[in-house]
């Protein structure tokens, strides 16, 4: 195989009008900056009214994945989002954003209550992946992944996704089928981790800068390829530098979203949604 075998990777590159931008290596770590702006974050700033839901009715409620009901402008909406912490106590406590498959079911229970009462859905997605413990696997993690995914794809209401730092595997996967998937600037999505893709194909940990240009996860790459269909910008120096413009650009984006979304017939979301899913893979 011979991906990015031999390639270099440089610090940041001049664009057209000679500003600096980050290479994919650096974004990653940006993407993973402590100070970044989480979901609460996002909530607080941007919903009225919030009031959080908890449990799957099945096993437990998984405080890795945070949602509930409120209001984003005019409309209402239910909010799903990865919930990594701000801290170490949360950061522990909300297992680093690596949901369980209590999270993904109580994501499910609650779009489901979205689509009956006519809610729109907003998800943010920011985890280095789906917990891979032992108790996640006995309680089906695989299964759950994959039901949230045809979940999702069938959901009569609109969808709007918006990836605020990682996007890691299917754990990220599991929340990011909609109508309009949004990526702020700095943020990363991937198959899998760029320390993991170097593990596997050159057993070198080292070569993880490579991995991640060859991935193609930031941003702009995904756009070009029509995986995401719109960027967030970040203020300068990323959303970490000003976790309060990069909330209130977020906001921005999503009404934009929301309103849009909210002028298409329900009976054509599903159909475009599918469309769009197949649609992936194709280049040319």
């Amino acid at each position: 195989m011979k991906v990015a075998s031999k390639r270099k990777t440089s610090g940041a590159k001049a664009d057209a009008a000679g500003k600096k931008t980050p290479t994919a290596w650096e974004k990653v770590a940006l993407a993973r900056d402590a100070k970044r702006p989480h979901v609460r974050d996002f909530i607080a700033a941007m919903c009225d009214g919030f009031e959080e839901l908890h449990g799957d009715r099945l096993a437990a409620d998984d405080p890795a994945m945070v949602a509930g009901f409120g209001r984003i402008g005019q409309h209402r909406v239910l909010v799903i989002g990865h919930n990594k912490g701000a801290n170490v106590e949360e950061n522990v406590a909300s297992n680093f954003g690596m949901a369980n498959p209590d999270g993904y079911r109580k994501a499910m229970r609650l779009a489901k209550l979205a689509e009956r009462f006519g809610c729109q859905v907003v998800t943010f997605v920011d985890t280095p992946g789906a917990y891979p413990g032992r108790e996640a696997e006995e309680r089906g993690q695989a299964e759950a992944i994959a039901k949230s995914l045809e979940f999702f794809a069938g959901l009569e209401t609109p969808v709007t996704v918006v990836i605020t730092g990682e996007g890691g595997s299917g754990g990220a996967l599991a929340i990011a089928v909609g109508d309009n998937v949004l990526m702020m600037e700095n943020a990363v999505y991937s198959v899998i981790s760029p320390e993991g893709c170097a593990g596997i194909l050159w057993r070198d940990g080292s070569k993880a800068p490579e991995a991640a240009e060859a991935l193609k996860i930031t941003a702009h790459d995904l756009e070009k390829l029509g995986a995401i269909d719109g960027i967030i910008p970040e203020p300068a120096g990323g959303a970490q530098k000003n976790p309060a413009a990069a909330c209130r650009a977020v906001k921005k984006a999503v009404l934009a979203s929301l309103d849009a979304l909210a002028k298409t017939p329900r009976e054509e979301l599903v159909k475009r949604r599918y469309a769009k899913l197949r649609a992936y893979g194709n280049f040319f």
